[in-house]
């Protein structure tokens, strides 16, 4: 699967391309602590938005594998 930088994703292709469980995706948006937007019974994301969030909360911690 191709995804553009204006895509819009499914929880389903969220998780694959964070690699992480739907589970863990799903209290993300129930805690509010992803960008998401739900239309009808659906959550859908877009990717740019996620980047973006992506980049605003990675932590890079000292001694977690970087150079020594």
């Amino acid at each position: 699967m191709q995804i553009g930088s204006d895509s819009v994703l499914t929880i389903q292709e969220l998780a694959a391309y964070l690699k992480i469980p739907k589970s863990t995706l799903y209290k993300l948006v129930r805690e509010g602590k992803i960008p998401s937007q739900k239309i009808g019974r659906h959550w859908r994301f877009r990717k740019e938005a996620i980047d973006r969030w992506l980049e605003e909360t990675w932590v890079n911690r000292p001694g977690a594998g970087g150079n020594r």
